[in-house]
């Protein structure tokens, strides 16, 4: 078991590389994949982010494609939750609603299983990280659309400056870990 410490955290930002000019011309992209690479900046990023949910009762975590994938097949696990992915269009097999947004780069759509989330469930949704919030706030409408007990975002990497935070539902607990 790799031990945590003060500044675990900043071992995790020393692992995020910027991609300058993706996925567009002035943009400066967070890539989270090589921290996920890492095994000690990926523990304490599961560690991390089960910390901040293991008393809320949670019952499923909604992962955003692709890179949500991970940070959230980790947090179910480390919870003892189930885990439903969030794809983009034609990906699941079984009966989907969907809802379409606008984002950075334009619109996109994202789909989930109607039959994913119960009315008994507790659910946290999340994504590497949150910018903009259409991403975010399409997934949120998709889960909310099956009623769910309760509803949790969160994300790895926020980006303030972007205000995305500022587009989600204020009732709504947002967490990150790691802010710019």
């Amino acid at each position: 078991m790799i031990q945590q410490n003060p500044n675990s955290m900043e071992y995790v930002k020393r692992h995020i590389r910027d991609v300058v000019d993706f996925p567009q011309k002035g943009v400066v992209f967070k890539d989270l994949t090589t921290a996920f690479k890492d095994p000690r900046a990926l523990h304490i990023i599961g560690w991390d982010l089960s910390q901040i949910y293991r008393d809320k009762g949670v019952t499923k975590v909604a992962g955003i494609e692709s890179r949500g994938f991970v940070g959230g097949s980790i947090l179910a696990f480390e919870l003892g939750a189930g885990f439903v992915p969030v794809r983009k269009p034609g990906k699941l097999p079984a009966d989907t609603i969907r809802e379409s947004y606008q984002k950075e780069y334009g619109t996109d759509t994202i789909e989930i299983h109607r039959d994913a989330i119960t009315p008994d469930d507790i659910v946290v949704i999340h994504d590497d990280v949150l910018a903009t919030g259409g991403t975010m706030l399409a997934a949120y409408r998709l889960i909310k659309s099956l009623n769910p007990k309760k509803i949790y975002i969160n994300c790895i990497i926020e980006l303030s400056d972007l205000g995305g935070k500022a587009l989600l539902p204020p009732d709504v607990e947002v967490t990150s870990l790691i802010s710019y």
